[in-house]
This record gives structure tokens, sequence and C-alpha cells, in this order.
């Protein structure tokens, strides 16, 4: 039986169940339950701590786990992202007082506060600079002002918090980080773990993706197809109507109202979108 760790709250948490249901899998009932039997898909989840996920799965105890890329990354566990799973996202950079700090290059033999030192070290590393990385659980951007630290490394997003402590980021960011489906390093691979990550593929695909349908003249066709080309290929269908064909294709669903307002315009019409609830590509 396949053995997967979920997070077991927050919001990677409740994305991860959703995204597995999606996929056909069945999940716990309370979030006080610590694991939950798939007999039908020959799986258990175990439901764990965020950060301890990349030990459990490098260490060879579980086979396959979802957690932060931040969390895989910080933990130094032997593990390794084999999807990106699209939510969860979060940027991390550096920040100080204005004038103190102006690149990434200046962080040598500063004093550096983050709640993820083993990612901070690492970014230090690549760049071959040493710098004191300190490790606080929460709330670094008080570090500065408190006299612990002369930078900190934390999640950014509008950046208001950090202004709010007089700080200001500054250099690229260390990391854009997501949830990710990871394994063990170098790991082997089997039958249920690959058809997992057919199965999540399929919901990023169809997430992604709507289907298009729509009835056009014959003599427009290839005007009409380079307009929804599809995965492969359209599917072109006669119609009943002598000189008229129907077309299928999978369609960006970002681009998909475009694309309708082009297609009528070019004399396409029925034109029709449905959503997707799984395929496999």
């Amino acid at each position: 039986m396949l053995r997967v760790a979920l997070p077991n709250k927050g919001s990677l948490s409740t994305s991860a169940s959703v995204m597995l249901t999606e996929a056909g899998y069945r999940q716990r009932r309370a979030e006080r339950d610590l694991t939950c039997v798939d007999n039908d898909n020959g799986i258990e989840f175990f439901y764990l701590r965020p950060r301890d996920i990349a030990t459990y799965v490098g260490s060879g105890d579980l086979d396959l786990g979802i957690t932060g890329r931040d969390l895989l990354i910080d933990s130094g566990a032997p593990a390794e992202e084999v999807l990106a799973l699209g939510f969860g996202g979060s940027v991390f950079r550096y920040a100080a007082r204005p004038g103190t700090v102006d690149s990434v290059d200046d962080l040598g033999g500063r004093r550096i506060a983050t709640s993820y030192p083993g990612l901070v070290a690492r970014h230090l590393g690549e760049r071959g600079l040493e710098a004191e990385v300190i490790r606080l659980d929460g709330a670094v951007e008080n570090a500065v002002g408190l006299g612990v630290a002369d930078v900190v490394a934390d999640v950014v997003s509008t950046g208001a918090t950090l202004r709010q402590a007089g700080l200001e980021p500054f250099g690229d960011a260390l990391l854009e980080s997501e949830a990710a489906l990871i394994r063990r390093a170098g790991g082997p691979s089997s039958e249920a773990a690959d058809g997992l990550v057919r199965r999540l593929r399929g919901v990023l695909v169809a997430r992604e993706y709507v289907m298009l349908a729509y009835d056009v003249r014959v003599e427009l066709v290839e005007q009409a197809s380079a307009l929804t080309p599809g995965i492969e290929s359209p599917t072109v269908s006669p119609l009943h109507r002598e000189g008229w064909v129907a077309v299928q294709a999978m369609t960006p669903a970002r681009q998909v109202q475009r694309i309708m307002d082009e297609l009528y315009a070019i004399g396409a019409r029925g034109i029709l979108v449905t959503r997707i609830h799984a395929c496999r590509i």
C-alpha cells in the first residue's frame, strides 16, 4: 500500500485534500484524524506537521508527501520535488532598514534572522557568502528593531508588515515557493506512485483548461483551428447540415472568452464551454 504524507492543518492541508479528492482519493472525515486508508486505491494518508513531511519522506518511512518547496529545502532532507501543485504560493525576500544593506552581496558578515535557517544557509552558500543565521520561530520582522539581527529573511506578500517594522525588502527573491509532491531523492518509483502523479497532473490540466465546442463552415476550419489548436489537435466532425462541421478542443481557461469572441467574428456559431473535471494527457 502506498504511504503518503499530507499537511495536517493550515492552507496547505485544505488545498491538498481538495486536490486529492478531485483526483479520486478518499480523505479524512475530521481534522483530528491522523490517518486515512483508501482501500479502493491502495493508499494510506498520514497527516503530519508540514515541516516534518520532508524528513519522513527523505528517510523512506513514507513513499510520497505534499509540502511546501520552502519547507523541503529548509529541512535539508534527502528528498526531491516530483511535481509542483500550483497552490500555497509564497515569495521569500531579504529585508533591512533602508540604507543599511543595498544588495545580497552585502550580506557577508551580517546577522540574519529567519524562520527558515536551512533555506537561507543554502542561498548564502550558493553565493559564497558567510553570515550568522539566527533561527526564530516567528515575528522575525521585530529582530532588527530589538537588536538581534541586521537583516531578516521572510515570506513577503505586500511588504506592509515589514514596513511597519521599519524594514524594506531588497535584492532578488531567495525563493518562489509553492506546494509540491515530493519523494525520497533517488528512490525507486512504483506503479502506485506513478498513478498518483498521473492523477494529480490530470487535476492540474483540468483546472487550467476547458473544453470548447462550436460549429463552423468547412472552409473556415483551418482559420478556426488556428485559434483552438487543442492539446494534440482539435476534433472535427461533420454535421447533418451540409458544409458545416462541429469542432471540439481543449482551450486555456484564462483565454477562452477572447477566443470565443474571435471565433464568433470569423463565423463560428453554437459556441459552448464545458468544464473539465478530470483528464489524462
